[in-house]
């Protein structure tokens, strides 16, 4: 995957077309190493966040001594939208689930957050390890973990867990269960060794609720 004058969008074209990522050039380094080193750095975000459609159809077939897939063929469109969204905000996820009635119930989400969970354990243990890709798979199976709770015991189901998320606290409108939300998320993260982890926790310690 060459540089390409730090053009995200054909980043995001030639991966489609099926550049590889983990190739490396003369000097071992990657197309994301590249870039970063040359301050691409929204290039890097792409590269980092990509992930083709065939890594997901794979839960779509029965592996091993399995008799069903992981993941149902209609839930792998679906899932695959809201995987490769840069848009990474709790409601903007929620929003992406209750738009889909196919998403929006109970088993579909156990079906596919687990699935998102395999593939995080995958990126953290493959040889070229991503561990950005890997939090991320974690945070949207925290949320659809969410969003269950809600479809379960709520009647206004993702309403309420939508309408939970926007509510700002009387004092100064900030979205404490929002915030609770994310940061439980990243203390679930099962990768404690994990460089993109240690980073985040600094970041978001100090600062108080």
């Amino acid at each position: 995957l060459p540089l390409n004058s730090g053009n995200k969008e054909i980043t995001w074209m030639m991966l489609e077309a099926g550049a590889e990522t983990d190739v490396v050039n003369s000097v071992g380094r990657t197309a994301a190493q590249m870039a970063a080193f040359v301050g691409q750095h929204d290039c890097v975000t792409v590269i980092n966040n990509f992930f083709p459609r065939e890594r997901l159809d794979y839960y779509t077939k029965p592996q091993g001594l399995d008799k069903e897939p992981k993941l149902p063929v209609k839930l792998a469109g679906p899932l695959h939208k809201i995987i490769t969204t840069t848009n990474m905000h709790p409601v903007k996820i929620a929003l992406l689930v209750k738009e889909n009635p196919l998403l929006a119930e109970v088993e579909a989400l156990q079906k596919c957050y687990r699935v998102l969970d395999l593939i995080c354990e995958k990126c953290m243990k493959q040889r070229d390890m991503n561990e950005v890709l890997a939090m991320k798979m974690h945070y949207i199976s925290c949320i659809f973990q969410k969003c269950i709770t809600f479809l379960k015991e709520r009647e206004d189901k993702l309403d309420g867990f939508i309408k939970s998320l926007l509510k700002g606290r009387e004092k100064d409108g900030f979205p404490v269960y929002q915030e609770k939300l994310i940061r439980e998320s990243i203390r679930k993260f099962p990768y404690c060794e994990a460089t993109l982890l240690q980073q985040l926790v600094r970041s978001i310690a100090p600062v108080e609720l």
